[in-house]
């Protein structure tokens, strides 16, 4: 990836309206054209600030991770005790659902570019392996036994709450409250 320069303004509104675009309709859909139209920019400008295509969509789910784990770290201080924040990313993701109702930024983009070289790949993967590890750092602090099998289970339901969530299956309660119902079962004293 290019090297990280502060954003000016128009490289805010470029981002601004890849982040819309590239999250509803996908990455491989929209143009520098289309984003370039829609933040109100040339795409000389477009190219000025990031390079490339590859690089404006690394920046994109660079900014949507930042978010996601400002939202969670959030709802992790929230909580009472450590065996509440083992599930706090349950509720970030509620907040997190109320405004972004397509699924996951990270797991489309893994869909779409399946290129581990790309730029983005990386950044998409390693926001679920920051995941994983946030569960297991978590059920650890809470005194969960096998805590890394216990990360990997939650993973699979936060994660399948966010890939139902398009559906409006309604997921997200009956995912959270069995993620609850696995934390209790691995911080209950064992015979």
């Amino acid at each position: 990836m290019q090297e990280t320069r502060p954003l000016t303004p128009a490289g805010r509104r470029i981002v601004a309206a890849a982040d819309e675009l590239f999250y509803n309709r996908g990455i491989t859909a929209v143009g520098v054209d289309l984003i370039a139209e829609h933040s109100g920019v040339t795409k000389r400008t477009l190219y000025n600030q990031f390079g490339s295509k590859d690089h404006l969509v690394a920046t994109y789910l660079t900014e949507r991770d930042q978010r996601w784990r400002s939202l969670v770290r959030a709802a992790v201080d929230a909580v009472d005790t450590p065996v509440e924040a083992v599930t706090a990313p349950f509720e970030a993701l509620r907040t997190w659902s109320e405004t972004n109702t397509r699924g996951c930024a990270f797991i489309n983009a893994l869909a779409e570019l399946p290129d581990p070289s790309h730029p983005a790949y990386r950044i998409a993967a390693n926001q679920k392996l920051w995941l994983l590890n946030l569960f297991e750092e978590l059920a650890a602090t809470a005194g969960c036994a096998r805590p890394a099998t216990l990360a990997t289970q939650l993973l699979v339901l936060h994660e399948g709450a966010v890939a139902t969530q398009p559906l409006s299956l309604g997921t997200l309660p009956e995912s959270t409250a069995l993620a609850r119902a696995l934390v209790r079962a691995g911080t209950s004293p064992h015979p």
